[in-house]
């Protein structure tokens, strides 16, 4: 177990350093977190305005909590910094953060912890507490302690940290007259008000009965049948940007048709997930939905594959069998790629389109076929008829009702939703629960040109999840491995899905050896500041550390202990 008087306490200034301003984006960054830097009268006029809106006991409760969540935060900022140290030092930068904030000035008086039993008992001090001071600015001397967003932050941290709920109380304030805030903290289940406090942390009545409200609401709509832009919810497909919404609106209309409709787009928009809502949005949604590549069918091939063989029609038909059309007859067939198909095959899918019927290959039998036909290609078709690379009757009559589904990049809007679909989708299928994406993360997706579009971000966000320790976020260097803490994440991803680096390194290796070995300089001593550079570079992530110099952070957390 862990006592004050034995507890190391590692200066702050790993922890300042992770501050930066980013004056040309209008952005402060806390490690990978984005950060504000707001007034504190500002903050007191938030919590006269919610004191007066919501009551007291309503506005401590959301303080609390918006307290709780800050302390969560930093506590994984925290772990990320500090790595290499123990658990139980490490927990001291949460008092050292609350300083570095300019909250309050922390002063522990009596600490007991052991993370591995589950015991804690802590007493601070705190001097200055900002939420003081703006409480007695606003409303004078309080009757009852008041920094609630203090005590929500000092729980949500050592919770974080202890693993089981923390619960502080205040036993004096300054708001009240006393000479400064003290508080207390031990596990939740050691109050004998355990069930009161706790509720503090829980959310607010107010908050549900507004969710409720909205769901009601939505229902209402669905029974009502609402015809309006929101119709384009009923594709299984993520996005609420103009852009996407448009297509929807598009795919809405084919659906109550029978038209041809042509899905153009680059690779990995979403065609075939659109083709799906379409076939789904129809009358034909209880029929069968058949999806084809055709440049995954050899050109011989093809037309046996889409239109049926007979038995003996070439060498190893040895059986008779229907194709695609045939196993959709009275739904959809959706033909992705179609600009793969031979002059044959064109000529048959002409016929199908004009006269609704088919001959299997080696078949003199006419077959009726009732089929509502989706096409889609990435490439220019009307191009491709001009090079006489395809039909140009059967592109008139698959260019009855184009759609074009915009690049990802052409709607950024939806990539935080998408982001969220992903996440949702890999981490029940990989069993794990991360805590999201960071702040710099997600600018880096947003500022990424997505060359492969959604299929790209998809795997992307796979590989993140894969990369990233449960109940952790996912940071950007799991999506862009060539990330570096100092890179200004604008203009620097390049098409490949990788950061920009400029990394300094001598112009030549002979001369720059020889001047390391005239200073009399020893390889223990240059293994040392290649190491306290790296940990710098990467402002004491050890991970990032041993990235930089090629090592496994169990490789490099040995030569730090050896050293």
């Amino acid at each position: 177990m862990q006592d004050l008087e034995n507890l190391k306490i590692i200066e702050p200034g790993d922890l300042i350093a992770g501050i930066r301003f980013d004056d040309e984006q209008g952005k402060i960054w806390f490690n990978e977190q984005r950060m504000l830097l707001i007034h504190a009268a500002v903050m007191g006029l938030l919590r006269k305005e919610l004191i007066e809106t919501l009551g007291v006991q309503r506005a401590r409760r959301f303080l609390m909590r918006f307290g709780y969540h800050s302390g969560m935060k930093d506590a994984e900022i925290a772990r990320k910094v500090r790595p290499h140290i123990a658990r139980e030092e490490c927990f001291m930068a949460g008092p050292q953060m609350h300083g570095i904030r300019g909250m309050v000035k922390v002063v522990p008086t009596r600490l007991e912890l052991d993370m591995d039993l589950g015991h804690f008992h802590g007493e601070f001090d705190w001097f200055n507490s900002y939420e003081a001071d703006v409480h007695q600015h606003e409303f004078g001397q309080a009757e009852e302690p008041i920094c609630w967003t203090l005590l929500g932050y000092a729980s949500g941290y050592t919770s974080y940290f202890m693993g089981q709920t923390i619960i502080y109380k205040e036993v004096g304030c300054a708001a009240m007259g006393d000479e400064h805030c003290s508080i207390i903290g031990k596990p939740a289940h050691e109050w004998e008000d355990k069930a009161e406090i706790e509720k503090f942390m829980l959310p607010d009545p107010v908050a549900e009965e507004l969710f409720a409200l909205r769901n009601e609401l939505v229902k209402l709509r669905d029974t009502v049948g609402d015809d309006s832009d929101d119709d384009y919810r009923v594709f299984n497909s993520i996005g609420q940007s103009a852009a996407f919404r448009q297509v929807c609106k598009l795919i809405q209309k084919a659906s109550v048709s029978r038209v041809t409709v042509l899905l153009q787009g680059e690779t990995g928009v979403g065609k075939e997930v659109f083709a799906r809502g379409l076939h789904v949005a129809s009358d034909r949604a209880d029929k069968p939905f058949v999806a084809v590549n055709c440049a995954c069918i050899p050109p011989d091939l093809i037309e046996a594959e889409l239109f049926g063989v007979e038995k003996g029609a070439y060498t190893g038909a040895t059986q008779s069998r229907e194709g695609k059309f045939e196993r959709a007859d009275g739904g959809t067939i959706f033909l992705d790629e179609v600009i793969e198909l031979s002059p044959r095959a064109q000529a048959t899918l002409l016929r199908v389109l004009q006269e609704g019927e088919l001959e299997r290959v080696g078949d003199t039998r006419t077959r009726q076929v009732d089929v509502r036909v989706v096409t889609a290609t990435n490439e220019d078709l009307q191009q491709a008829v001009q090079e006489g690379r395809f039909r140009a009757d059967l592109f008139y009559r698959l260019n009855i009702f184009p759609v074009y589904i915009p690049a990802l990049r052409e709607r950024k809007e939806d990539i935080p939703l998408l982001v969220q679909h992903f996440l949702e989708r890999y981490q029940a299928i990989y069993n794990k629960r991360t805590l999201g994406i960071t702040d710099k993360a997600r600018e880096a997706l947003l500022e990424y040109d997505w060359p492969g579009n959604i299929r790209e971000l998809e795997n992307l966000i796979e590989r993140g999840i894969i990369l990233t320790d449960n109940n952790n976020e996912i940071e950007v260097c799991s999506f862009f491995p060539t990330f570096k803490e100092s890179d200004s994440v604008v203009g620097k991803v390049r098409q490949d899905g990788f950061l920009q680096e400029t990394a300094p390194h001598p112009d030549n290796d002979s001369d720059w050896c020889a001047r390391f070995l005239a200073e009399g300089r020893s390889l223990e001593s240059l293994e040392q500041s290649l190491i306290c550079h790296a940990l710098k570079e990467s402002e004491g992530n050890v991970s990032k550390a041993a990235r930089l110099l090629g090592l496994s952070r169990p490789a490099l957390a040995y030569r730090m202990k050896k050293l």
